[in-house]
């Protein structure tokens, strides 16, 4: 046994060297992350472009949003928000559910698409900072097939940079992990939830940025990405 003591310590060393190693080796930040695109979400008026020609996500052209998309946007709001309780909501990562609470009562349920497991959505609490109505997304690599240009994605809040829960029209598959980090949901599950949260928005505000957190609603992110996706 003594005499396989040197190769034992041999393997001990290089063991050791490699898990070191790969404690220094920077992680992926997820592009939502960055200064970029917090300054990408900052950007526009919040209506609903037509001049769009052309959607793109995983490098593939899906079907543009049309004139019902256009209508909903340009439509007068219906305020949901109205209440004393505190309004706050969770984000179940492993369920891929959403709830909207009005103090301890459940007022909306729906499913969401999260982040990939290569591309996770943030867990952890925090507040709606900017509401916008509609906002194009870009990001993405074409390189390794993430590129998506997505103009007129509606209803956007975001809660973390430029993390955000918002409607999708690119895909119907909620319920499953689909997203490069953001919270997707149904327009309809989009725009009610929109029109509940704080702070409630004029008729005529299509977006409203750096909003103070004392005026904000809260948002819980919990859970595990499922791994399996299909």
């Amino acid at each position: 046994m003594v005499r396989f003591l040197p190769l034992f310590l041999v393997c001990f060393f290089l063991i050791a060297v490699f898990a070191f190693k790969e404690q220094l080796r920077p992680r992926p930040v997820n592009e939502l992350a960055t200064d970029a695109f917090v300054q990408k979400a900052l950007s526009g008026n919040g209506q609903f472009d037509p001049t769009a020609d052309k959607a793109i996500w995983f490098n593939r052209e899906v079907p543009l949003p049309g004139a019902e998309l256009a209508q909903v946007l340009a439509e007068n709001p219906t305020v949901l928000g109205e209440t004393n309780e505190e309004k706050w909501i969770e984000v179940d990562l492993t369920t891929q559910k959403l709830y909207a609470h009005e103090g301890n009562r459940t007022v909306f349920e729906f499913p969401v698409s999260s982040g990939l497991p290569w591309m996770p959505t943030v867990t952890g609490e925090f507040r709606i900072w900017s509401k916008v109505r509609a906002q194009r997304m870009t990001g993405g690599e074409i390189a390794n097939g993430t590129f998506y240009d997505l103009p007129n994605v509606p209803f956007v809040q975001y809660f973390y940079k430029a993390y955000s829960l918002h409607g999708a029209y690119w895909h119907n598959d909620f319920g499953k992990p689909r997203s490069h980090g953001c919270v997707n949901l149904r327009i309809a599950d989009a725009e009610k939830l929109y029109y509940w949260t704080n702070p409630i928005l004029n008729s005529n505000e299509y977006a409203r940025y750096r909003i103070k957190p004392q005026e904000s609603t809260r948002i819980i992110v919990h859970g595990t990405t499922p791994r399996t996706i299909n």
